[in-house]
């Protein structure tokens, strides 16, 4: 069982991209792209370079057969889902006490339609990690010596995964510090 508790110092944080939205922060979305920046649904702007519909209504990717490969590829510590809540709400979850992940947010490509909603909503940087996934659908925790193994199989299974930062030890604070 991937529960989270084998999470320790010194696991590599992996990534796997999103494919967009994944049904989170529509309100925010909607708030931001259509009230305060008068897009309509077809409009195309060039960052995005296609519909805002199609951008905003492409399917939550599904991670299953890739997770299933991983698994046999080499420990895996903790699994998170990144749904409402974000990075900040999500990750603490899978994570035992005395454990927080330091993050790097250059590390991985953040999808064009954040930067579009937070220019256009005029929304902090805080909000943002707090409502999106940020162009991370799943983020898993991995002892060193399997991050390779682990990365590959994931690759392999046909999607995008980047090393994102590290598991610290924790005394008090926050349990995602973004860098």
């Amino acid at each position: 069982i991937i529960d989270g508790s084998r999470v320790r110092p010194g696991d590599v944080v992996l990534g796997v991209s999103s494919s967009g939205l994944h049904s989170n922060g529509y309100s925010l979305a909607r708030k931001a792209l259509l009230e305060q920046g008068k897009l309509e649904l077809s409009s195309v702007l060039p960052e995005l370079g296609e519909p805002l519909a199609d951008v905003l209504l492409r399917p939550t990717r599904i991670y299953v057969k890739a997770i299933q490969a991983a698994i046999s590829a080499g420990a895996i510590h903790s699994l998170c889902h990144v749904t409402g809540g974000g990075l900040p709400e999500n990750l603490p979850r899978v994570l035992p006490a005395g454990v927080a992940l330091e993050l790097d947010v250059a590390s991985w490509q953040r999808p064009a339609i954040f930067d579009v909603i937070q220019r256009l909503g005029g929304v902090a940087d805080s909000e943002m990690y707090r409502t999106f996934n940020m162009g991370l659908g799943l983020v898993l925790t991995v002892p060193a010596d399997s991050a390779d193994a682990v990365a590959a199989a994931f690759e392999g299974a046909g999607e995008r995964v980047q090393r994102i930062g590290r598991a610290v030890a924790h005394a008090s604070g926050p349990r995602v510090i973004l860098r």
